[in-house]
């Protein structure tokens, strides 16, 4: 039986953006390398974090149009993908808000940092700012070892006692084993997320 938008809770919302190898132990410093937005996957809750819908968009990189093999290789998206399925970045952006309706946006780290250097990059204003929760502290609270040198969100359903499904490192996969992990923690006993 499906549930009304009313029984929503938030959002588990998870990014792929730009990276070549080793960006991300040099955050993304050398010339010309930005943290671009490719993907939004999201996954919209109950209050028991069960899903309700999901939302995917692919995102077009304005500055860094072609991607590197090393991100295609780990995220599974090509640059045909980008070209065949993806929009501009203001449009995901406006399309994942809309999606949202005005719940809390929660994800596995500060994603909210990538949607604002993407703002910031591209010069925009006037985009919505959204209730974004970072649900890492909680996940550690419920003794999730999150400071596990190579934890991403794709391992949090794992740790929680959950299989993963689908491909790691694709945005809707990785929303999906986070909100299928805090499921089943709070399934558990854990309180929910706030």
């Amino acid at each position: 039986m499906a549930l009304s938008p009313a029984e929503a809770f938030g959002i588990i919302f998870d990014l792929e953006f730009t990276a070549w190898e080793d960006s991300w132990p040099r955050d993304w410093i050398r010339p010309g390398e930005f943290r671009e937005l490719v993907q939004i996957g999201a996954v919209k809750v109950d209050r028991a974090f069960a899903p309700l819908s999901e939302f995917q968009r692919m995102v077009r990189p304005r500055l860094n149009s072609v991607l590197s093999d090393y991100l295609q290789t780990l995220t599974g998206i090509t640059n045909d993908d980008v070209r065949t399925h993806g929009v501009d970045f203001v449009d995901a952006y406006r399309d994942f808000a809309a999606f949202a309706n005005g719940l809390p946006v929660f994800s596995f780290g500060r994603d909210d940092l990538i949607f604002a250097d993407n703002i910031r990059l591209y010069g925009l204003k006037g985009l919505p700012v959204l209730p974004f929760r970072d649900l890492r502290p909680w996940l550690a609270a419920q003794g999730i070892d999150i400071a596990r040198r190579g934890f991403h969100a794709c391992d949090v359903a794992p740790a929680a006692g959950v299989p993963f499904e689908g491909r790691k490192h694709n945005g809707l996969a990785d929303a999906r084993s986070v909100a299928a992990g805090v499921a089943a923690l709070m399934a558990r006993g854990a309180p929910r997320p706030a």
